[in-house]
C-alpha cells in the first residue's frame, strides 16, 4: 500500500550513519534536515562501523551516550542505533522519516549488501518508517567533498518525501564527485553490479606471518546507462528504490514443483 506524500514542515526526523557520530557527513545531513524541520534527532554509532551491514549486537550489552537532549551515540552498529532510537529515545513519538549518512564513499551496485549506511535505512523501513540513505562518492587519495549534497540535498529530501511511497521500500541516493554546477542531473535507476573483495591481497609482516587485505571494487559489467554506477560516474545523482522483500517470486513455483 502506498503512503501519502510526507509534508516535512513539523515532521520528526531521525538521523544515523555508519561513519560515527563525529563524522563530517552526518553533521551536514543534520544541518540539511534542520532546514526542513526543527524536530531533528541524531543517534549514531560511537565509532566507525563501515561494512557492518545489517548486523545486530546480541552477545553483549549496549551502552548509549547522551550528548544533549537530541544527540546520542551507541557503542554498536547502525542497526543497533535505529532500534534503540525507535524503541527507547523516541518511543513516545516515532520519527516520520529516517535519514542515514552522508556516507564517506559511494554505496552503489553490490555495495548495498555490505553497507551500514544502507542498513540503518533498512532497519527503519522494517520498523515502518520511511528512510533515505545518502552517500558521497570520491576519488581515491582525495578528500571527500560534500559540496553537491550541501547545495542540493535539502531540496532532494523534500522532493523524495513528497512521493507516493510504498511499504517496505527505502531509497538509496548517491552523490557524484563533481562540483555542484557540474552535476548532470538526477536519475532514478536500478543498481548496477560491482563486487568488493574479488582481488584478495596476501602480504607478510616483518615476522613472516601472512595477513590479508580485501582488494578494491571491481565492476562486473559494462556500466549500463540505466544503473547507479553509470549515473554517478557520469556526474549525476542516482536515486534507487530498494524493496526489502527479497523473495524471488518467479522461482517459487519452480522450486515447489521440484520438491513435490
Amino acid at each position: 500500500m502506498d503512503r501519502r506524500p510526507l509534508d516535512l514542515d513539523g515532521a520528526r526526523i531521525l538521523i544515523s550513519n555508519d561513519d560515527g557520530i563525529h563524522a563530517s557527513g552526518i553533521k551536514l545531513l543534520e544541518s540539511l534536515a534542520l532546514s526542513l524541520t526543527d524536530d531533528v534527532w541524531v543517534c549514531a554509532p560511537e565509532t566507525e562501523q563501515s561494512g557492518a551491514s545489517h548486523s545486530l549486537t546480541i552477545h553483549r550489552p549496549l551502552r548509549a551516550r547522551k550528548y544533549d537532549e537530541r544527540h546520542f551515540s551507541v557503542d554498536g552498529t547502525p542497526t543497533d542505533c535505529i532500534m534503540l532510537a525507535m524503541n527507547h529515545m523516541l518511543r513516545d513519538k516515532r520519527p516520520d522519516l529516517v535519514l542515514s549518512g552522508i556516507n564517506h564513499g559511494g554505496n552503489i551496485g553490490d555495495d548495498i549488501t555490505y553497507s551500514g549506511t544502507i542498513a540503518a535505512a533498512m532497519e527503519a523501513t522494517l520498523l515502518g518508517v520511511r528512510a533515505i540513505a545518502f552517500s558521497q562518492t570520491y576519488f581515491d587519495a582525495q578528500a571527500v567533498s560534500f559540496a553537491v549534497p550541501k547545495a542540493m540535498g535539502a531540496d532532494l529530501i523534500r522532493r523524495i518525501a513528497a512521493a507516493q511511497w510504498p511499504d517496505n521500500v527505502m531509497v538509496n541516493v548517491n552523490f557524484p564527485a563533481v562540483a555542484p554546477e557540474a552535476v548532470t542531473g538526477i536519475r532514478v535507476v536500478r543498481h548496477g553490479s560491482r563486487k568488493l573483495g574479488d582481488d584478495l591481497q596476501e602480504r607478510f609482516d616483518p615476522r613472516g606471518r601472512a595477513y590479508f587485505w580485501i582488494g578494491p571494487l571491481r565492476t562486473r559489467e559494462a556500466a549500463s546507462p540505466d544503473t547507479d554506477i553509470a549515473v554517478v560516474e557520469g556526474g549525476g545523482i542516482s536515486v534507487t528504490p530498494i524493496h526489502l522483500d527479497l523473495t524471488h517470486w518467479p522461482s517459487l513455483p519452480r522450486f515447489a514443483e521440484a520438491l513435490e
